[in-house]
């Protein structure tokens, strides 16, 4: 039928197209072996790389999702597009002419212009606001970039122009362009009333690019007093490019440096952005009209290396007002979906980078962002602050909050820390901060249950806990936990006495303590060398079924070698597994430092940095051993 493509046509674009170089422009990729390379998938949520890319076959898979496809699937699914739309995406990137086939006269062609159209629109008008930003009408727009530090260089780098008061000047400039008002509108240029206008006039513009530096969108700035509408910042509608829930305005310059240095700086506005790159803070984006949220966060993850545990860093900036820290609340609650460690940096004077870069100078601004502290913590301290905790009414009420806050978490491998880091804060035992955590998750959202008034009342009953649920394999945070158990189960005779140092709370995750402890039960790792029904016995020594599945499935899961684990691979999972519970010991007793006073301490103080000192001894050790490969 007309408007079907041919077959050779196809056949030669799918294989011009490299569709690693084309997934790489969505997705961070890196050598997998076997000519194959691997990421995160953009199709769904996940915090190790399943999703594979194989430049010689021309195809993508996810073990995940089971989602697979070609270049053209690809776009499809990632962008919208029609076959029709991908089919001309891709022939325009590789230089290659499509011909359709003749039919009965009826046309796949999807209704609206081309996604490249629109691309091409808004292509245009960026160049012709940048053009416009040199006129004499664009004396306000150069004027505002002065004196927020920016030369005219910057504005280049960026991207920065000026929309003409006059409401027709884009209008007309793109219809001299050949492109038809239908396609104008489309891409949100300019918009319909009694008849077409400009959707932005007398306004400094912004290109909102996507990660492949195609511009999709405009933010503009109020600059003009008798500007009709009254708000400081415009967006582009939505429009099938520009959805601003998935927007992140900078991510065309900060995407190769996020994935370099695995980290992402997450500000509030498009000048906090231009601020932080040249301070040199080139991994510095922001969401576009709109806060923060699980799409972005989805979008941030492709490029981050999301992967690996704790070496990635997502820093964000807030103003120190209340709206700053019910900012710091919203990105708390969608802290977990990153694996990544999360921070927040606040300067304590309110000023976002701009203006502190206009002040104080790039320094201060890499200072700001240097001297972050964990998202977390901000987050609890906001909360436990609202109490006097000199009174012990206050301390009781301040736990009871940061109880339901922590809570509150999803992800249940990180409640242990934050209950551990509130007891520091508060000042109370770690296992009252603990047990108030347990009662805060038993009650659920729902307020507490008004205390019996009656003297021969009787308190409600408990609850039934929650079921314990199986670890995650995939999950990196107990990836060194999980190995050592493998060894220890699989290859006793491998680790043998190298265990003779570990102990049940060297495991953070309390199924993995569980069977640890019947480790140890069962003779140790030592017994386990000579006894062939060694897992059926240790297995057999719970009467937990989900302690007893877990048994059955580290008994059985490949190990990360495929070779027979020797002394070398043993040790650095084992003395791994050391290294992370002494950190865990540091950070509890620096907590309980907080909340000395060393005035009148009694000697408390000194006590808990000698222990600090101590512990940081143990670790170096820890290191040399595994550097030595002892």
């Amino acid at each position: 039928m007309a408007g079907r493509f041919r077959e050779e046509d196809i056949a030669a674009i799918r294989e011009k197209v490299r569709i690693d170089e084309l997934i790489g422009e969505y997705v961070t990729l890196r050598n997998a072996g076997g000519g194959s390379s691997k990421g995160l998938c953009p199709f769904h949520d996940e915090k190790t790389p399943s999703f594979y890319v194989t430049p010689a076959r021309g195809f993508f898979h996810c073990f995940g999702c089971q989602e697979t496809g070609d270049a053209f699937s690809f776009l499809m699914k990632m962008d919208g597009l029609s076959f029709v739309d991908a089919v001309e995406r891709l022939s325009d990137r590789v230089g290659l002419q499509v011909r359709r086939e003749e039919g009965d006269g009826r046309d796949d062609r999807p209704k609206g212009p081309p996604r490249q159209r629109l691309i091409e629109a808004n292509r245009a008008a960026q160049e012709f606001y940048a053009e416009q930003l040199n006129g004499p009408d664009a004396v306000v727009g150069r004027q505002f970039l002065h004196e927020r530090g920016f030369d005219q260089a910057a504005a280049q780098l960026f991207g920065v122009g000026f929309a003409p008061r006059d409401g027709e000047a884009l209008l007309r400039h793109l219809r001299g362009r050949k492109f038809r008002d239908e396609e104008i509108v489309a891409a949100g240029l300019v918009k319909m009333g009694r008849s077409a206008y400009d959707a932005f006039r007398g306004r400094l513009v912004w290109p909102i690019r996507e990660s492949s530096g195609a511009t999709i969108g405009f933010g503009a700035r109020r600059l003009f007093d008798d500007d009709r509408n009254g708000a400081k910042y415009l967006n582009t509608t939505e429009t099938t490019l520009y959805k601003k829930s998935q927007v992140l305005y900078g991510i065309d310059l900060a995407r190769q440096a996020i994935g370099r240095e695995s980290r992402a700086v997450v500000v509030e506005g498009y000048t906090d952005v231009m601020a932080c790159h040249l301070a040199g803070i080139t991994t510095a984006v922001a969401s576009c009209g709109t806060a923060f949220g699980d799409e972005h966060i989805r979008v941030l993850r492709r490029f981050l290396h999301d992967d690996e545990g704790f070496r990635g860093e997502v820093i964000f900036t807030f103003d120190g007002d209340a709206a700053g820290q019910a900012a710091a609340m919203k990105a708390f609650a969608g802290d977990q979906r990153f694996v990544s460690q999360t921070y927040v940096a606040v300067q304590p004077e309110g000023l976002d980078p701009c203006d502190l870069r206009l002040r104080d100078g790039d320094e201060a601004v890499r200072a700001l962002v240097g001297g972050r502290v964990p998202l977390y913590r901000f987050v609890l301290a906001n909360v436990v602050g609202r109490y006097d905790l000199d009174r012990a009414d206050g301390r009781i009420d301040a736990l009871r909050e940061g109880a339901r806050l922590v809570s509150s978490v999803r992800d249940r491998a990180k409640v242990d820390a934050f209950a551990r880091e509130l007891a520091g804060m508060v000042g109370v035992d770690v296992e009252q901060a603990r047990a108030e955590v347990r009662r805060a998750e038993r009650r659920g959202p729902a307020e507490e249950q008004p205390r019996p008034t009656a003297a021969h009342a009787q308190p409600p009953a408990e609850p039934a806990p929650a079921p314990v649920r199986l670890p995650d394999p995939r999950d990196p945070r107990f990836m060194v936990e999980r190995e050592t158990l493998k060894l220890a189960l699989q290859h006793p005779m491998a680790i043998g006495r190298t265990t003779a140092d570990v102990r049940p709370d060297d495991f953070a995750h309390p199924l993995y303590r569980a069977v640890w402890r019947l480790v140890e039960a069962s003779g140790g790792t030592v017994a386990g060398a000579s006894d062939a029904a060694w897992v059926g016995r240790v297995r057999d020594a719970s009467d937990q079924p989900v302690v007893q599945t877990l048994i059955g499935a580290l008994a059985v899961e490949p190990l990360q070698t495929l070779r027979e684990p020797d002394a070398g691979y043993v040790v650095q999972f084992v003395v791994r597994l050391q290294e992370l519970a002494i950190q865990r010991r540091i950070e509890d007793a620096r907590s309980r430092l907080q909340r000395i006073d060393f005035t009148d301490d009694g000697g408390e103080g000194q006590r808990v940095l000698a222990e600090v000192a101590a512990l940081e001894q143990q670790r170096r050790t820890l290191r040399e051993r595994f550097s030595g490969g002892a």
